[in-house]
């Protein structure tokens, strides 16, 4: 009998590639890790690594009996999954990742609608940007909270994961309160801001792709440029009056003093946020009521965004939440 914990730390060892890797992937000793494979080999009966004293390599046994570990441990899932919908009662623990932002945004609505269910738990994390997706595929976490900025809808009906569209979040102007551009009379001209102090994410952040879009038809962001990186120091430094910023919308929720926000034009770039989550847990009350719960906080956030821009006079609706397009996305269960 092939030991089910036994088979994840090679799905995971066939993800990260070392043993190194994988333990720290899962929060194990390296030498745990070695001794777990080297006993799933002595219930194969077979090696499943080449090992030397520096590396480790799958064995083509290891590369077979890791792609039938996907499917086994998927089915697994499905298969809990589908014994839990029989229940109807959410249960157990549910890891949730998100981006900074979101995670500041979606937490309170999510432990307020989560609490109702006694019989769950809810562990919500921060993580590091483009690492979400990754985790969830390997089944380290539950649900992940990604951002996107290539306006393409994902089309994953028939692979593992699955995208469900929460958010559509323009990129808006941070500004100093005291600001001329602060006074919402006055037309926000990005040509007139060219030769503005601009404080932007370094190259290779998300959120610089929406900066380097916005600012390409009048030349790019100045080659003098602030660089730092997260979006609270840089508004931490906008709020000082060290310069101006494009930022998501979504950073409002911080609630930053000393800041003015004001709406680009119509086609501003955009970022869209998806919750995702493997195929193989939809059906699991907890994962269902989780879902709900993610999108009533991305459609509570986005008209608490649009209502404070407005409030402020500076005429900036947020758009809420789009239905999925055909591809793009799926929703939890009715």
């Amino acid at each position: 009998m092939l030991d089910l914990r036994r088979l994840k730390i090679l799905r995971e060892f066939t993800e990260h590639g070392t043993i190194s890797g994988t333990a720290q992937a899962l929060g194990y000793t390296a030498s745990a890790v070695s001794q777990q494979l080297s006993a799933l080999e002595r219930e194969v009966g077979a090696p499943l690594l080449d090992r030397t004293a520096r590396s480790a390599e799958l064995t083509d046994t290891g590369r077979l009996l890791a792609e039938q570990a996907e499917q086994i441990l998927a089915l697994v899932e499905a298969a809990e999954s589908a014994l839990a919908a029989q229940t109807d009662v959410p249960r157990g623990r549910v890891t949730v990742t998100a981006f900074p932002t979101a995670a500041v945004a979606f937490a309170p609505k999510l432990a307020q609608i989560l609490r109702r269910h006694e019989r769950m738990q809810l562990v919500l994390r921060q993580a590091t940007e483009g690492t979400g997706a990754h985790k969830v595929s390997a089944g380290e976490i539950d649900v992940a909270v990604v951002d996107d900025w290539s306006g393409l809808a994902p089309d994953t009906r028939s692979g593992k994961l699955r995208y469900i569209h929460l958010l559509r979040d323009p990129m808006v102007l941070a500004l100093p309160a005291d600001h001329p551009l602060a006074d919402p009379r006055r037309p926000v001209d990005l040509h007139r801001l060219r030769d503005a102090a601009w404080i932007a994410a370094p190259h290779g952040e998300p959120s610089r792709q929406g900066t380097d879009r916005l600012l390409a038809d009048i030349g790019g962001a100045p080659s003098a440029a602030w660089e730092f990186e997260g979006l609270g120091t840089i508004l931490s430094l906008v709020a000082r009056g060290i310069g101006i910023a494009a930022v998501p919308a979504l950073a409002l929720v911080s609630g930053s003093s000393g800041l003015a926000y004001r709406r680009f034009p119509e086609d501003a770039p955009s970022r869209d946020i998806y919750a995702v989550i493997r195929a193989s847990s939809l059906r699991r009350p907890s994962i269902d009521v989780t879902l709900r719960a993610l999108l009533t906080a991305a459609a509570e956030t986005g008209e608490t965004l649009s209502d404070t821009l407005e409030s402020d006079g500076h005429g900036g609706i947020l758009p809420r939440p789009a239905p999925p397009t055909a591809d793009g996305g799926d929703q939890p269960s009715a």
